[in-house]
């Protein structure tokens, strides 16, 4: 059970909200030293607690507060289990859908108005996942499905919704340390029409947030998501928003009409850049750059891609769904309107369900994503996760890194803004990405090619304006406890006479591997099928080039993005089956390649 089954009714009403008062006081961002050449901070962009309805559904009974512990290394019980993650991270945000927050709070905190409702005890006592889908159904989906008020009896209306946003905000308040963990104030809007994920986590700068979050049930459009930011803005808030899932699309998020069927046009164009500078390039349900069968010339392209999803709502792949096709139709747009509204830079996430922030690594995904959908390696290797995928087919996630001059609210969310961004499939690996002239071949250090970086060129994010083709500085550093890296590559997409192309080049590779005509000679670097261990000989801890690329043309629209590949590494499916003795079909992955996404940098052609 997912998400997915907050499908809304369209609404033509919009809410406007006041601030909700500051909390106690913290120590100013002003007071947190900065360091001008920014450091990579990884953390959570995307992960529910028990306040998301169907995360509670599906048994968690986790706040925010219990996920803000466990982002900082707590030790957590988790699905029955005690659990914690290797590494603490550097900042969180919880993004609970706002559908359905008003129930939350009736569920989850004793003595509230609606606690003891038959109903509401119903939904808190249901002994195993089936009793609780099936009284999901019954309450809220039958009624949904009909036409009818989704809201089950219980729900106490919009002060519930505000109390609950009110406990959510505290938390955040509380465990906010600026300079060694951020808290983000965030939730997730949640549309989902005839079952195309449309859905957005929208996040605010500062504690100046509104009384109550705008969910789908106020308006299923994203543009009406949009109108509301706007207001929001108007009244001196700070915020954006981020799709996720394009997998699961069905070609709508990157479509060539609004939802209401009309094309695409500049105020679209414009609004859209303005309120979503980011997307999320991977998570539990999937990664969405790319798939082998629309990109077959793409070797890596075949990496957790979920391919079951096709099996559920009529979500089949097509290549309007795809992060890399919507970078591509976004410079086709720039060229025809003069705005690009699919400039997006790359974030990662869970999406998970059990309040467990970046639980990402293979190795210690023991308790699962989703509840008792997915608790126990002998349930995952042999059930689906209700309406989305077979649980095979699923992964532990992906981070969101961001290069800011310091660990605070501010630095963080102005360098997402900024799309100074990349993406991990779930290793701490490194990767900086600049565009311009004058780079050297090598450095002494690495400030000193930082410092080049930012005085030469732009970051990842950044748009290139020379006349004379960028060099592309990139560099990359291994995860500390994961394996050697492989190579880098910058993946090109272009205009050109009506079409949209793109193309991958291996710029480096460990060992001096690279070939002259731009092939790679293969690593055979296995793992260790009985352990899970990974090859500690081969490849590089560190990788850096400056690459032109030999087909420029100053006259074209394009993008550039560099993809950052390690060495194998063991999947959990591996280590469900060395630790637990359960067996999953021969098709499914026993080990892959992680790998890391840097934020574009474009070319606008004049």
């Amino acid at each position: 059970m997912t998400a997915l089954i907050f499908a809304r009714r369209l609404s033509t009403g919009l809410l406007l909200a006041s601030a909700v008062p500051a909390a106690m006081a913290q120590t100013t961002e002003a007071d947190v030293p900065t360091n001008p050449l920014k450091d990579a901070y990884f953390g959570e962009q995307h992960v529910h607690t028990g306040v998301s309805m169907d995360a509670f559904i599906a048994g968690n009974r986790l706040s925010p507060d219990d996920a803000y512990r466990f982002a900082k290394g707590e030790e957590i019980m988790v699905n029955g289990s005690m659990h914690k993650i290797k590494r603490p991270l550097d900042f969180v945000a919880v993004t609970d859908h706002s559908e359905f927050m008003g129930e939350a709070y009736s569920l989850m905190n004793e003595g509230a108005p609606g606690y003891g409702d038959e109903v509401a005890v119903a939904f808190r006592e249901a002994p195993d996942l089936e009793t609780a889908l099936g009284l999901y159904g019954k309450y809220v989906l039958a009624p949904l499905a009909g036409g009818g008020d989704p809201h089950p009896q219980f729900f106490q209306g919009e002060e519930a919704i505000k109390s609950t946003w009110q406990k959510n905000f505290e938390a955040t308040e509380k465990h906010y340390e600026p300079g060694s963990f951020t808290t983000i104030h965030a939730y997730e809007w949640t549309s989902a029409p005839g079952g195309s994920n449309q859905h957005r986590n929208v996040f605010f700068r500062d504690a100046n947030v509104p009384d109550k979050p705008f969910s789908s049930n106020e308006g299923a459009d994203p543009e009406m998501l949009w109108a509301w930011m706007q207001t929001q803005r108007d009244d001196g808030k700070k915020v954006f928003a981020i799709p996720h899932n394009s997998n699961e699309s069905k070609g709508l998020l990157f479509a060539e009409a609004s939802l209401t069927g009309v094309p695409i046009g500049e105020e679209y164009a414009e609004t859209r850049a303005s309120m979503e500078p980011l997307i999320e390039m991977m998570q539990v349900k999937g990664n969405s750059e790319v798939v082998p069968n629309f990109w077959p010339n793409d070797e890596f392209a075949d990496f957790e891609n979920a391919v079951t999803i096709q099996k559920f709502n009529g979500r089949g792949f097509v290549k309007e769904n795809f992060v890399r096709y919507g970078l591509g139709r976004g410079i086709k747009y720039r060229s025809q309107l003069g705005v690009n509204p699919f400039k997006y830079g790359f974030v990662g996430g869970t999406d998970s369900h059990n309040g467990t922030p970046s639980n990402v690594e293979e190795d210690n995904y023991k308790v699962g994503s989703h509840g008792l959908a997915d608790r126990t390696a002998e349930v995952r290797a042999t059930s689906m996760l209700e309406g989305e995928m077979l649980i095979a087919d699923a992964n532990p996630g992906a981070l969101t890194a961001v290069w800011a001059e310091s660990n605070t609210r501010g630095a963080i969310w102005d360098s997402m803004l900024a799309k100074e961004t990349f993406a991990t499939s779930g290793p701490r690996m490194k990767v900086r990405f600049f565009a311009g002239q004058g780079f050297a071949e090598s450095y002494d250090s690495y400030d000193a090619m930082v410092s080049d970086g930012y005085a030469k060129g732009v970051p990842m994010g950044g748009d290139y304006s020379g006349s004379e083709a960028p060099q592309f500085l990139v560099w990359a550093m291994k995860d500390p406890i994961g394996p050697n890296l492989d190579r880098i590559q910058i993946i090109k997409g272009w205009y050109e006479n009506g079409e949209m192309k793109d193309k991958v080049h291996d710029v480096v590779a460990s060992g001096d591997r690279l070939q002259a005509d731009g092939s790679v000679t293969p690593i055979d670097a296995p793992i260790d099928m009985k352990t899970g261990d990974f090859n500690t000989e081969k490849g590089d801890p560190e990788l850096m080039t400056v690459w032109t690329d030999p087909e420029w043309d100053p006259a074209q629209e394009a993008f550039y993005y560099a993809r950052v590949l390690q060495l194998p590494t063991a999947r959990w499916t591996l280590y469900d089956e060395l630790r637990a003795g359960v067996k999953y079909p021969d098709d499914v992955k026993r080990q892959l390649v992680e790998r890391a996404w840097a934020s574009p940098i474009w070319h606008e052609a004049d």
